[in-house]
């Protein structure tokens, strides 16, 4: 099994501009390289990465540069390229910006990286061209090393090292007749269907209205000034620990319920399309523009996407199962009679079942419904979408063929 282990470097100024001219240079080969394929694909041709690292080896000669990088690391930006326009398309990947791209670079080898332990907080590792960087030890490796990124958030530098553990996923949970289902919600980021709620403030109130006076102030400000960088960094800095917040909230939720849960079902939920702006163009304008914006910021702040993520990478100790349900009228059925009624969620929070009076919250409701559907899987053969023509349906009331 492979893992990651993410650290906080101690680079020295020498290093610092040498990790800064690393990435500086990755993304020059990445948006090089990009244009190379695009150009390839309007003349109908092709282009991969086996003729493109042979012509990286031809630049650097004419471009001495280029030769600061270690190869391994421009060799595998252009396979991550590779790898990102077979899965998404030659013109669907996306430039490396230098204002909003985090200059990051990884090298592919294990074998060259050195690991030393110096004390009882700090190490040492041995990289490429970079020489010895401390790094600070907030947790063992577990495993042996397969590759190691180095990549800057803010003003500060990480390592994130690949290791592989020696150990597989469980065959069978330690409890394999538990269930539970997720409702996840722009109130409550996720309510799971034996009544908890999960959520946490992300941003405090003072960092938010700091944020606002912040923004205001970037846009008064000339572009490439030298405050405006400052403002840049202070803005930085904020949404970092907003999203390090994020991302410990949901591998802390994540880690409690596949460890506690057999079988973890969410709603099958596209938050990239959930998400998309609703300007619409120049002959279409969109409506309700504002509310929807909002509504993505919600969606967004909650981190439905990052929680999913992190349930199936915690499920991989745990042996649970992550199953994705059909998330249609979901929060309009009754769990108790399987009645849909619109009319039954008479808000965010009530539900009170029209047909047989059943009262409950709505989001544990809903959280209910997608584990039962979860549930109806392992004997139906199907994914709870809909169901299964090999069984018969069974009724709620009675709990037996009709």
């Amino acid at each position: 099994m492979l893992s990651g282990r993410r650290y906080r470097l101690e680079l020295t100024d020498e290093q610092s501009k040498q990790c800064q001219e690393f990435g500086d240079i990755c993304r020059a080969v990445w948006n090089t390289g990009l244009e190379q394929r695009r150009e390839y694909r309007r003349r109908g041709a092709w282009m991969n990465y086996v003729p493109q690292t042979a012509e990286l080896a031809e630049a650097k000669r004419e471009h001495p540069w280029l030769k600061a990088a270690p190869a391994q690391v421009l060799q595998q930006t252009l396979r991550d390229l590779d790898r990102a326009c077979n899965a998404h398309g030659t013109f669907g990947v996306r430039w490396r910006s230098k204002a909003r791209w985090s200059p990051s670079f990884r090298f592919p080898v294990g074998n060259l990286i050195t690991v030393e332990r110096l004390g009882r907080k700090w190490a040492r590792a041995k990289l490429p061209k970079l020489g010895w960087v401390r790094f600070r030890w907030s947790r063992p490796l577990g495993g042996e090393i397969r590759s190691a990124t180095v990549g800057r958030k803010g003003s500060q530098w990480f390592v994130s090292f690949l290791v592989a553990e020696g150990c597989e996923t469980p065959r069978t949970h330690a409890m394999p007749d538990t269930a539970v289902g997720i409702d996840r919600g722009v109130t409550v980021a996720a309510v799971t269907s034996d009544g908890t709620f999960h959520d946490r403030q992300f941003i405090a109130p003072h960092e938010t209205a700091r944020y606002r006076r912040l923004q205001q102030k970037l846009i008064r400000q000339k572009k490439g000034s030298a405050n405006r960088r400052k403002t840049i960094a202070a803005i930085g800095r904020i949404t970092g620990r907003v999203t390090d917040r994020r991302t410990d909230f949901c591998a802390y939720t994540a880690n409690r319920i596949a460890a506690r849960n057999a079988l973890v079902t969410l709603e099958d939920l596209r938050t990239r399309n959930m998400t998309a702006s609703a300007s619409g163009t120049l002959d279409q304008p969109g409506r309700n523009v504002r509310q929807k914006a909002g509504l993505n910021r919600a969606i967004l702040d909650k981190g439905w996407h990052k929680l999913e993520l992190a349930l199936r990478s915690a499920a991989r100790h745990t042996g649970s199962r992550i199953l994705l349900v059909n998330p249609a009228y979901t929060s309009q059925t009754c769990n108790r009679c399987g009645h849909v009624d619109a009319k039954s969620r008479k808000s965010q929070a009530v539900f009170e079942c029209t047909a047989c009076g059943h009262r409950d919250h709505a989001d544990v409701n809903a959280a209910k419904n997608q584990r039962d559907a979860g549930l109806a899987f392992p004997a139906c053969g199907d994914l709870g979408i809909s169901r299964s023509t090999k069984q018969e349906p069974v009724s709620r009331a009675t709990g037996r063929n009709p």
